[in-house]
């Protein structure tokens, strides 16, 4: 991916919401880019990495071990991020991340962020604002789709 659609993954994301296009563009120069081919795990449940993913092109899933079983939860879409907590405070992966097809994910660590910081002194913080929103975002879906489930099973809200 070259540099012109590396600032395009980065438009469509969520993380460049507040962001004006020079620092679009600093934040984009310190970004790292992982391609994976299908089946490849890009963190292991479990795993450490204290990287922030955004989703550039394919597929990631999000998986985890159940009883010997495996679980999917999730399929990001382009432009979205991971890896928010583990970014902040290098906690475990609670779920597996996979490429389903090939895919390509741009990284940001810590110190490229903070290394940001004497250029584009607001950058880190509207950065960090847009872990917030991508945080609210993941508890929204996941409180919409639990009151799905719970009027499923109770048989009420709507039409089953």
């Amino acid at each position: 991916m070259h540099d012109m659609n590396k600032l395009e993954a980065l438009r469509r994301s969520i993380l460049a919401t507040d962001l004006d296009e020079a620092e679009i563009q600093a934040l984009a120069d310190r970004m790292g880019m992982t391609t994976l081919r299908d089946g490849e795990v890009l963190v292991a449940e479990g795993g450490l990495c204290q990287k922030l993913f955004l989703q550039a092109a394919g597929a990631i899933q999000f998986y985890r071990d159940c009883a010997g079983n495996e679980e999917i939860l999730y399929q990001m879409h382009m432009g979205e991020c991971v890896g928010t907590r583990s970014f902040i405070d290098d906690s475990a992966y609670v779920f597996g991340l996979r490429s389903v097809g090939d895919s390509m994910v741009l990284t940001l660590e810590p110190a490229a962020l903070e290394s940001l910081e004497e250029d584009h002194p607001r950058l880190p913080y509207k950065v960090m604002r847009s872990f917030v929103l991508i945080t609210h975002g993941t508890l929204a879906r996941m409180r919409l789709e639990d009151t799905e489930l719970r009027n499923y099973l109770l048989k009420s809200g709507g039409r089953y």
